[in-house]
């Protein structure tokens, strides 16, 4: 029997739902290439501490308030909270613009993190779809980390040049608030959908406390994308410096990093597919963490001994590929695995662990680069891969729901 085709509710919902996501990840990558340049110019930005601290405040607020977002959906609906979410984070993007103290620019990042939509986007996402289907619309979702990395790479230097960093944060605000109009008319509603007026708390909250909400299973996957990201921003501290040193200056990056993001964008279909259509998710995920622990124990091995841009893309291209399966296989997961009553409360939970790893990492890859340079932040993270691959081993993944005639074998 030939598997059911996505509806065009579906792809809209993927889609519409895509680009918003994609704008809150911008708002975490698009100053990257960039503040550390910038940040002199404020008064007190010459304190590199300050400056990681207005790189990393963003991750944080996001971590500390994912769940909070996620349990509001849960109870009063998934649109309100999002656009209340992208009105604090346009807030946000108009303070930062309006920055000349690093304090105030820590400030900013501090209101546009606490926009913490992503879990709610997440969870509206799965209300929107079949859960046969859920795979390919996260793999939407996740994706976009991936290209709005790249495109921060490639477009914030040369916009940085053009408008300044009040200008890039400008624009960010701008389409936060243009978010709002896609999601009132782009994106379905869905009946069966949290709506006005609270949940009763008993159910909820003996979830929480301790039931299927934070089971084992769950704990495993906030595990991993936790480590996920830890690596990302640890790994990126060195990256650059190690571009430079293979003859391309940081001017040039994007000629490196494009190609590399574009390709891995190719090669996670064939997996994902796989993983959908035969329900082998688990060992997806297994292999790909283990390429991850491959690829970073390679860039240990080579950091500091002059590799070259040909080694640097074909390393780099192994971790995108890995990086952007495991972005989509992750929360499709966790939607399969939480109840369908605190799905939003489940992925704020993995988004809080989600954006705790990308501060922690930028903390952590600074700390350790610091002392053992580049080799030492290679080597802890393929470490950590090798933890949570582990971890993951004894995952239990969820089986697939019986859409029709769910009878008893």
């Amino acid at each position: 029997m030939q598997p059911e085709r996505m509806t065009p509710s579906e792809i809209r919902a993927g889609t519409s739902l895509a680009g918003v996501f994609g704008l809150r990840m911008l708002g975490l990558f698009f100053i990257l290439p960039v503040f550390a340049v910038h940040a002199p110019q404020l008064a007190g930005g010459d304190n590199l501490t300050l400056v990681g601290v207005a790189l990393g405040i963003y991750g944080l607020t996001q971590g500390l308030l994912q769940i909070p977002f996620g349990i509001a959906s849960d109870r009063w609906g998934r649109k309100p909270v999002i656009y209340a979410g992208l009105v604090i984070f346009a807030a946000g993007s108009f303070l930062a613009a309006a920055a000349g103290d690093i304090w105030t620019s820590i400030a900013g990042r501090a209101l546009q993190g606490a926009g913490a939509i992503s879990s709610v986007v997440m969870a509206l996402a799965a209300d929107l779809t079949r859960e046969q289907h859920r795979t390919k619309v996260m793999a939407m979702i996740g994706s976009t980390i991936g290209f709005t990395f790249a495109l921060s790479l490639v477009a914030a230097p040369v916009l940085y040049r053009l408008i300044g960093m009040g200008g890039l944060f400008v624009i960010t605000g701008v389409l936060s608030l243009a978010a709002i109009w896609v999601v009132k008319t782009l994106v379905p509603e869905v009946a069966g959908v949290p709506r006005a007026g609270p949940r009763p708390r008993g159910k909820l909250a003996a979830t929480a406390g301790g039931g299927k909400f934070m089971d084992r299973e769950l704990l495993r996957l906030n595990a991993g994308i936790f480590v996920l990201h830890f690596i990302l921003y640890a790994m990126f501290i060195i990256v650059p410096a190690m571009i430079v040193e293979a003859g391309l200056q940081l001017s040039a990056h994007w000629k490196l990093y494009l190609p590399v993001v574009l390709v891995s964008f190719l090669l996670m279909v064939p997996p994902i597919l796989y993983a959908d259509r035969r329900n082998q998710a688990k060992p997806v995920m297994l292999g790909c963490v283990a390429l991850l622990a491959v690829v970073l124990a390679a860039l240990a091995a080579v950091a500091g001994s002059g590799a070259g841009a040909v080694m640097l893309a074909g390393l780099l291209l192994g971790f995108f590929a890995a990086f952007n399966v495991l972005e989509a296989l992750l929360p499709s997961l966790v939607s399969r695995t939480a109840p369908a009553h605190a799905r939003g409360a489940a992925i704020g939970v993995y988004n809080t662990a989600q954006t705790l790893g990308l501060f922690f990492g930028g903390v952590g890859g600074g700390w350790i680069g610091s002392r053992y340079g580049g080799s030492g932040v290679f080597g802890a993270c393929a470490a950590l891969s090798l933890v949570w691959l582990v971890l993951a081993a004894g995952m239990q993944a969820p089986g697939r729901a019986k859409a029709v005639n769910p009878a008893r074998r």
